[in-house]
């Protein structure tokens, strides 16, 4: 294995459940027996998400099932915004954190789109 892939395998194991890197943080959502990964851009606050599926029928690897943004989920006011996962095993969202001003909303799938709840303190 190369230096280079050794450290960015270090560096994702050390940067726990959630990772940022860039533009984006991406953590998954805690609900233990669903494989979603959350997106959010540190600049805008807008969200994405990304599941493994299979497709009926389908015995080949699977696809990628993104959700866009819907409600409450696109760009919010230019700001810095990070993720946070609870500790609830049942839980399928994730906390959209606005680190400047303290706000915070719900986000989660929703048929097929991530939705967010209005931003409160």
């Amino acid at each position: 294995m190369s230096h280079r892939i050794l450290g960015a395998v270090l560096m994702i194991a050390a940067a726990g459940p959630g990772f940022a890197a860039g533009q984006y943080e991406f953590m998954s959502s805690p609900e233990t027996d669903l494989n979603r990964i959350y997106r959010v851009d540190h600049a805008t606050g807008e969200m994405g998400a990304c599941q493994y599926a299979i497709k009926e029928g389908d015995k080949g690897v699977g696809v990628t099932l993104c959700y866009k943004p819907g409600e409450g989920a696109g760009a919010q006011g230019v700001s810095e915004y990070g993720l946070l996962a609870s500790h609830h095993e049942r839980d399928g969202g994730v906390f959209r954190l606005d680190l400047r001003s303290g706000a915070m909303s719900i986000c989660y799938v929703l048929g097929e789109a991530v939705v967010c709840t209005p931003q409160a303190r």
